[in-house]
């Protein structure tokens, strides 16, 4: 593995828009909208018209298929649908527009995320309000890329830029999957869902966009792991797929051992 530098190139547009990433634990703003975060179980079958409101994230975490085997089954009794052209009317802000604070820690979900996911030891942070991981820096693995991320102060506009909190499921995909029949509440739901997030490299999560796994792969390595989380949280939510995304789902469980 490498070391990424802490020093990261982008524009003072781009760098603007990363500023609410630093407002720490209480109002720290999305840095984009696909990523990137659940419904009551309901039979995949009505997917398409169902507006129950998403289980709060406080629940039980998303539950990984045991194996390949387990993870194809699911993806077998998802409903399978072709895929709208463009996003349909998504809007970012139908998801909520800031992170919040969903399991009522005092932190909101960037900095959950970036904690549960730094090598262990790594993290320096500070009290912030009522948060007292607010996290200024640490070292963390990139499950997109396998490259090491390790920065040293994330008040920095270019550092913070430069690791972000991933939707694996984008939200404008979860929309056109079925979410557009949810509740405002519910979709903010989805979109602060610990289970759905993933502290990523800046710019591989920004290439990702709203990309599904037809358009985008992460490394063949983290494949398996990619497509198991993929389909349990599609499973999950009842939210339904597209021919081409469960072909490429399919291909990518081909990498489980």
């Amino acid at each position: 593995m490498t070391t990424v530098p802490h020093r990261v190139p982008g524009s003072l547009a781009a760098l603007v828009v990363v500023a609410a990433l630093l407002g720490g634990c209480g109002s720290s703003t999305a840095p984009r909208a696909h990523a990137h975060r659940h419904r009551s179980p309901a039979h995949a079958g009505h997917a398409t018209h169902d507006t129950t409101r998403p289980t709060p994230p406080g629940g039980p975490p998303v539950a990984l298929p045991a194996d390949a085997g387990q993870a194809r089954a699911e993806l077998d009794r998802l409903v399978v649908r072709p895929r709208p052209r463009g996003t349909e009317g998504y809007l970012r802000d139908a998801f909520g527009v800031d992170w919040v604070d969903t399991d009522h820690d005092g932190c909101n979900q960037r900095d959950d995320v970036l904690l549960r996911d730094a090598v262990p030891g790594t993290t320096r942070v500070q009290q912030q309000g009522s948060c007292d991981h607010d996290v200024l820096a640490g070292t963390w693995h990139d499950p997109y890329t396998g490259r090491t991320l390790t920065f040293i102060d994330l008040k920095d506009l270019r550092q913070a830029e430069a690791i972000q909190i991933d939707h694996v499921v984008p939200l404008a995909e979860a929309w056109v999957s079925g979410a557009r029949h949810w509740s405002r509440a519910g979709r903010e739901a989805f979109a602060n869902d610990l289970g759905e997030l993933l502290a990523v490299d800046g710019p591989t999560n920004m290439s990702k966009g709203d990309g599904d796994p037809a358009s985008w792969r992460p490394r063949k390595g983290y494949q398996c792991a990619y497509a198991r989380r993929w389909i349990a949280i599609k499973a999950r939510y009842a939210l339904a797929v597209d021919p081409s995304e469960k072909t490429a789902l399919d291909q990518m469980l081909g990498y489980c051992r």
